[in-house]
């Protein structure tokens, strides 16, 4: 058997919202206005009563979104802030941009998210943040982080980058901590045509402070009373987003129910293994994920049968070259280790149709049953 199945499917995806895309595309030329205008203004207004939150802040990319919400926090440089090694490497770049230094924990066997109990040894003096980072579509447990947040008196930012309308114990992904940081990088659940991020928060006084730091620290015109940076998402991505948020319920939706064919397919492949989920979550499915042993042989050969899988992440954050400088070396995040030799994602996304969700699952099975056999 030979298919053609990518990762990713933007050509459906661009035909059929088409038309609503050319027309806003349309409106924001026909504004004249392409930089801080009203089709930002509503985009954040909607995309903040979408997660539940009073403000939300566009910028130019989650990098930003991350870095600027820890500049806000007013830290001294070099304090730390504790996060995990197996998320992309964007969420490490954005704590180190703001001055500060990371220190990572495991990773929970089962869920493949930040292990929440070891939290509070991982905690020095200098330790003043925390970022939890949703990964997969899936969240981490937010009521027991949030609980040893509190007791070590640290600030929670939530890395929600892939997982856009995710739901634990009826709250929006995002709305848990002091800030909530997503990416609109065209390949998430909710994605721009280019970069593109947003900050979610609940304080007036630091939806002021990140409208200022994210156009240069501007009060008006020529004053700067504060560092910011050029971090602004445009009116055109502001607009495709207006777009697409409409269409973001039903397309997580579409995900979970392809979530649920791969689990029922695979879950009777003993060589496979799938992360726990919270029965008390709702999962937005950002990556469908599986761990196996010997992850590149199956990699292969589903790239034989022309079957696009990627890898989220084959190198942790703390074996990275730039960061051998912060004294980790191999063995010291066990769970973290093992889970990016043997992750691999298989295609998933709104535009992915049942039957070839099936065929990727029958030739998963049929490698197995001719390895088994030889």
């Amino acid at each position: 058997m030979n298919v053609n199945i990518p990762f990713f499917y933007y050509q459906r995806e661009y035909k059929n919202i088409r038309a609503d895309l050319q027309k806003a595309a349309g409106d924001v030329f026909a504004s004249g206005r392409f930089i801080l205008g009203d089709h930002l203004k509503s985009f954040e207004q909607q995309f903040a009563q979408f997660c539940g939150a009073p403000f939300a802040v566009g910028v130019a990319s989650g990098t930003d979104a991350l870095t600027l919400a820890l500049l806000a926090c007013r830290l001294k440089p070099g304090d730390e802030v504790i996060t995990v090694a197996n998320g992309a490497y964007p969420t490490i770049v954005g704590i180190v941009r703001a001055g500060l230094r990371p220190v990572f924990v495991d990773i929970c066997p089962e869920t493949w998210l930040m292990d929440s109990k070891q939290i509070a040894g991982a905690c020095s003096k200098k330790t003043k943040a925390i970022i939890p980072v949703h990964l997969f579509g899936n969240m981490v447990d937010m009521k027991a982080l949030s609980k040893s947040a509190k007791t070590k008196k640290l600030i929670v930012i939530e890395d929600a980058c892939q997982a856009h309308g995710g739901i634990l114990d009826k709250k929006k992904a995002g709305t848990f901590g002091r800030f909530g940081c997503f990416s609109f990088y065209p390949t998430k659940n909710l994605g721009a045509f280019g970069d593109g991020g947003a900050i979610i928060m609940h304080r007036q006084k630091d939806y002021n402070a990140l409208r200022q730091s994210r156009n240069y620290g501007q009060s008006d015109r020529y004053n700067h009373p504060v560092f910011g940076l050029n971090s602004r998402l445009d009116e055109l991505q502001a607009a495709y987003l207006s777009v697409k948020l409409k269409y973001l319920k039903r397309w997580n939706q579409w995900r979970s129910h392809l979530a649920h064919l791969y689990r029922e397919h695979l879950k009777k492949i003993d060589e496979i293994s799938m992360p726990c989920i919270n029965p008390l979550s709702r999962q937005t499915h950002h990556l469908f994920v599986i761990r196996v042993k010997k992850r590149n042989a199956l990699q292969a050969h589903l790239a034989k049968q022309g079957i696009m899988t990627l890898i989220h992440y084959p190198i942790p954050a703390h074996r990275q070259k730039a960061f051998l400088g912060l004294g980790y070396k191999a063995g010291d995040l066990p769970h973290t280790e093992r889970c990016c030799r043997e992750i691999l994602s298989l295609p998933i996304s709104p535009f992915l149709k049942p039957s070839e969700v099936r065929t990727i699952c029958s030739l998963i099975e049929g490698y197995y049953k001719k390895n088994t056999r030889s």
